[in-house]
């Protein structure tokens, strides 16, 4: 890709991304791994872990403001050059997470076994889901200190050691499983220690980080009041995603066996690139909010040309590559003939979303990295309202199959593109200075 004047280096964008794609990775990656230590323990256990890794799942999914929305205001402050009002943001998404986190500890023990049972019934899965859960849960409040890390680091554009924590917490854990679970004859028991050990490094890693960057880590009540009033419309964003995705799994097992099992097949490669392409997201969003932090709206609005011209080329690579692999790769996945013969179902939709994700994606890190979240909300919102959810019902009711499913997200993704690019080109984001919703705060550089 040629380097237009004043566009920022290939190299350094990578510098942020490739980094940030490890943080992302690495827990889909451990997640594997734990599937597979658990797997050899028989189908109970497996349900067990499945069922409660759902819950917990989406603790990260719904509390995502605290590494996003802490990037945005913390990569404004280090733009404008002040770095220690930056590690600030920081230390207040720290304290919001350990609070939120205890919150989330104390209702999931009440609510563990009801929520279990309604996800897998009153049989023995569910018994054994509450067991792993209830254990699993004391990790909540760390997982929740690793993502205010990931976001003010992601700030300050250091994305190298966020990695490094991780991967010390997830290492460990990969190490500690398989013992736990069987030479100490703890079995799923040892599955959950072992995940809470992982965030327990990976949660006191970075707050030594904060310790050392020797700034006031008292609560300031103001500054959290703040966070939380973007981490509002980031919840609600990912509520609509949680709505559109649990909408399609529904039809998808109500059409037939085999549906949902190519639905899982295609689904799980959409997240996986997701992730890829996502990365590029975090990288736009902590350079775009030190840009305009630094008054710099027009190197601003050139980021955004210059990433979302990245994001389409690798979306398109993206989808040349799985095109090509549309006669080998399913077969990875799946060996059912019923299921192999469900998958071009949705595999071409998959192929050909694969750039507008690519741009979606990309402009989804420039609005984030300006504080832009309520209009990323509203938009989500929309696209889920008119877009996806009508068209996926509509598949169950007039039996498209995985054809209406994926034609729903296909739609969803369009109205998507849409409204970031017309957002993107009107410039009404842009809004330069270290703060972008004009709070006073209550520590300055």
């Amino acid at each position: 890709m040629r380097r237009t004047e004043g566009a920022v280096p290939v190299r350094r964008i990578l510098g942020l991304a490739v980094p940030a794609l490890g943080v992302l990775a690495a827990e889909p990656l451990y997640v594997l791994v734990d599937t597979a230590v658990v797997g050899h323990l028989g189908a109970l256990p497996l349900a067990g872990l499945a069922v409660g890794g759902v819950v917990l799942s989406q603790v990260s999914t719904q509390l995502t403001f605290l590494s996003y929305g802490t990037t945005a205001r913390a990569a404004r402050l280090h733009g404008a050059g002040r770095r220690a009002a930056a590690v600030a943001e920081g230390v207040q998404a720290t304290w919001l997470a350990l609070l939120v986190g205890l919150v989330v500890l104390v209702l999931g023990q009440v609510f563990a076994a009801p929520v279990a049972r309604l996800l897998a019934g009153d049989g023995e899965v569910a018994g054994v889901a509450v067991g792993w859960l209830r254990i699993a849960l004391f990790g909540a409040p760390l997982i929740l200190v690793t993502m205010a890390g990931n976001g003010w680091m992601r700030g300050v554009q250091d994305t190298a050691r966020p990695l490094r924590y991780v991967l010390l917490g997830n290492g460990l854990s990969v190490v500690l499983c398989p013992v736990l679970v069987y030479p100490a004859g703890l079995g799923l028991t040892g599955s959950a220690v072992a995940n809470v050990a992982a965030q327990a490094v990976a949660a006191s890693l970075f707050v030594r980080a904060l310790v050392v960057e020797r700034v006031p880590l008292r609560p300031v009540p103001a500054l959290m009041w703040a966070q939380l009033g973007l981490g509002r419309d980031l919840v609600l964003r990912s509520l609509a995603f949680q709505a559109c995705f649990v909408s399609a799994a529904a039809v998808a097992a109500r059409t037939s066996t085999a549906a949902v099992g190519a639905h899982q097949v295609v689904l799980q490669l959409w997240t996986f690139l997701a992730l890829v392409l996502d990365s590029l997201a975090i990288a736009a969003q902590a350079l775009v909010g030190a840009a305009l932090g630094a008054g710099d709206q027009r190197g601003a609005r050139g980021l955004a040309s210059q990433v979302s011209r990245y994001g389409l080329v690798f979306g398109i690579g993206l989808g040349v590559l799985f095109a090509a692999l549309s006669g080998v790769l399913p077969r990875a996945f799946a060996t059912d003939p019923a299921v192999l013969a469900q998958i071009p179902h949705a595999w071409w939709y998959f192929v050909l979303l694969q750039p507008v994700a690519g741009v979606v994606f990309a402009l989804d890190g420039v609005l984030l990295g300006a504080g832009d979240a309520a209009f990323l909300r509203t938009a989500t919102l929309l696209s889920a309202g008119v877009g996806f959810l009508p068209l996926v019902w509509a598949s169950l009711a007039f039996g498209w199959g995985l054809a209406g499913i994926w034609a729903g997200l296909s739609l969803f993704m369009l109205v998507r593109l849409v409204a970031v690019v017309s957002r993107v080109r009107s410039g009404g984001w842009a809004v330069v200075g270290a703060v972008r919703d004009g709070s006073a705060e209550a520590q300055s550089a």
